[in-house]
């Protein structure tokens, strides 16, 4: 899981949260919630994760508003062994190596992304690289196993609270706000996982974790390069520093009007003046910043294949989830 963040939000409708047993009962209903778009906790060694289909983008983005989660960041797909992380993810040599030595257990692994996978764009911060991880954890591998999806899993915690170690920690923070938790007592590692990128020569450790970076280097039979965390370019992972996909189009903030030549971003039902039929498209025609969320990155790259010069985006509010829409926003439009 990744490290929790700071920042609160209350985007997350008031919900019943199930108690589920780790039974079989209790893991068939979890998958199922899955399948359904649900929110769903459950146990793995390092710490209780809150999971969602990776491949829903509406699902990934009840996790960011049951978190509070004030930024988008690329989330860790959890899948319950290797045949399936190598259906998501390219795996190189050394990436291979290091899935046959410490999985399953606590080293996500950063890769390309499959073309295909089916990974939505949400759950990667818009990357073409994926985070995958096989937990070292009965339950969580059967109910991986039953969802048949790979399930992006976060902390489950609320945003800068601590992370979970037991399913009562979990219900404090996010009871009524996320639609089950599955008790499988405490987690014996109680630290996030060592995170590994494996994208094209060197493997960089992202972040330290379960795994010792020296038994990493022992099976490698040489050193890790560290990636700067504050380097714009860096390959990126859960508690890094972002630098999410920017489009090629320039990107304009609190557009309240509009070019001929630029494509349009809305928001609601505002409409900015100056619109006579560009290229548009509407983040949530009703307002709501989950939906807003979850059409993102989809639509900004929609958008930026309309071949024009910059994208005018209306005004979003900063409130709850708007405020990491926002912030991914800002960075899309820095000068590059």
């Amino acid at each position: 899981m990744d490290a929790a963040d700071t920042g609160m939000g209350d985007d997350a409708p008031r919900r019943t949260t199930r108690r589920l047993a780790a039974d079989a009962a209790g893991i068939a209903a979890a998958a199922d919630l899955l399948a359904a778009g649900g929110t769903v906790a459950f146990p793995t060694e390092t710490v209780y994760g809150l999971g969602a289909d990776a491949t829903n983008a509406g699902a990934v983005a009840a996790i960011y508003a049951a978190k509070g989660r004030p930024g988008f960041n690329p989330l860790i797909a959890h899948v319950p062994d290797i045949d399936a992380a190598l259906r998501y993810g390219v795996f190189d040599a050394a990436a291979l190596r290091l899935a046959r030595r410490f999985w399953p257990g606590p080293l996500t692994l950063v890769v390309p992304r499959a073309p295909g996978s089916g990974v939505c764009d949400l759950a990667t911060a818009g990357l073409d690289s994926l985070g995958l991880r096989v937990p070292d954890h009965s339950v969580a591998r059967a109910l991986l196993a039953a969802a048949g999806r790979p399930v992006a899993a976060p902390s489950a915690n609320r945003s800068g609270r601590v992370s979970p170690t037991e399913a009562a920690h979990v219900l404090g923070d996010l009871d009524g706000r996320i639609d089950a938790v599955v008790d499988g007592g405490a987690t014996p590692v109680g630290v996030e996982s060592t995170i590994v990128a494996c994208l094209g020569g060197q493997p960089a450790l992202l972040r330290p974790g379960g795994v010792p970076r020296e038994a990493i280097e022992a099976e490698l039979g040489g050193p890790l390069a560290t990636a700067m965390q504050d380097a714009p370019d860096a390959p990126l992972a859960p508690g890094m520093l972002a630098s999410h996909y920017a489009p090629r189009a320039g990107v304009r903030l609190d557009a309240t009007s509009v070019a001929p030549d630029e494509a349009v971003l809305l928001f609601g039902s505002f409409r900015p003046g100056g619109m006579t039929g560009q290229p548009q498209l509407n983040l949530s025609e009703s307002g709501s910043v989950v939906e807003a969320a979850a059409n993102l990155f989809g639509m900004l790259r929609r958008l930026d294949g309309a071949g024009t010069a910059s994208i005018a985006v209306a005004p979003i509010p900063t409130t709850g989830l708007g405020e990491a829409i926002v912030d991914r926003l800002r960075r899309a439009a820095a000068p590059r």
